[in-house]
């Protein structure tokens, strides 16, 4: 592998991250806020208030949204840096080495600072991620419905009764 190849692979990698960080403190941030609260800022004219009561009128595709979102981003990583890792490394040795670091960076900051900042931050972050949110969920709305309608098929005998909607709606 070049140089060029490697620059642009880890450069992809770090605006993959970005985008995994995106996703977490989104998914934190939204959910945490009380359903009064947007609708309070909805009915008071912000209109990213009033994305948000549209997102968080279906709380379960919403945390599906974010959630393909966030998965399809951090296996790119996963996949991105194996690539370069095996470049250096034989394929044994690399796989092991790229699934210890990777999880542990994607765990860092892909997950626990970027939620630790959406919680702290929630109000305004949620109302700054609102309309992104809604552009991935339109960009990838096929792909959102089927894993919406299985998981809903699914989780439905084993969870408990609209359980993502009366966490959110309290």
């Amino acid at each position: 592998m070049g140089p060029v190849v490697a620059v642009l692979g880890i450069v992809a990698v770090v605006a993959l991250f970005a985008v995994s960080a995106f996703f977490s403190s989104a998914e934190i941030a939204v959910f945490s806020l009380p359903a009064s609260w947007v609708d309070e800022h909805s009915a008071g004219g912000d209109g990213r208030a009033a994305v948000l009561r549209e997102l968080s009128a279906d709380p379960h595709r919403l945390l599906v949204t974010l959630l393909v979102g966030n998965n399809v981003v951090n296996i790119a990583i996963s996949s991105i840096l194996t690539v370069l890792v095996a470049s250096v490394l034989d394929p044994g040795p690399a796989v092991v080495a790229t699934t210890v670091v990777t999880s542990a960076l994607i765990l860092i900051f892909g997950e626990i600072v970027p939620k630790a900042f959406g919680l702290g931050n929630a109000e305004s972050w949620a109302l700054t991620v609102a309309r992104p949110v809604r552009v991935v969920g339109r960009t990838l709305s096929p792909l959102i419905t089927l894993f919406d309608g299985v998981t809903r098929r699914i989780s439905g005998p084993i969870a408990a009764d609209g359980r993502i909607k009366e966490v959110y709606t309290d």
